[in-house]
């Protein structure tokens, strides 16, 4: 299972890169590989203003659909329309070319409750 250590992540499995005031989002290595086949990602909140926790899509795998998760509260300022036409990238690399949406944040002290990755390696053992 691949969990890079220079991610936060939320115990929904979201990750959280940080680039200066923005956040990079996406859904972790064990999200994709126990949700299975991706067949389709909904993302129609770009340019909105979201609260921590709120949701901001749904991921729609062969057997399930599941919502996503806001890690920190923002403005989401870019979808990866990517995913619209390539679901298939978030199994293949979740991490860079599968990532969902990309937050500028307006409480970036919420970082701090996020989790690193030994204990989001915990989470999942």
């Amino acid at each position: 299972m691949n969990i890079p250590e220079n991610l936060k992540f939320t115990k929904d499995h979201e990750w959280v890169k940080v680039d200066g005031d923005v956040a990079i989002v996406g859904i972790t290595d064990f999200a994709q590989n126990e949700l299975g086949d991706i067949v389709f990602v909904e993302i129609e909140t770009e340019d909105e203003d979201l609260e921590k926790e709120d949701v901001f899509g749904t991921i729609e795998a062969v057997k399930t659909v599941s919502d996503l998760y806001m890690p920190v509260s923002g403005k989401i300022i870019e979808v990866n329309e990517e995913l619209e036409s390539k679901p298939e990238l978030v199994n293949n690399d979740p991490y860079n070319e599968g990532w969902m949406i990309k937050i500028k944040m307006s409480k970036p002290e919420q970082l701090n409750d996020l989790l690193t990755a030994a204990q989001y390696q915990e989470l999942i053992s």
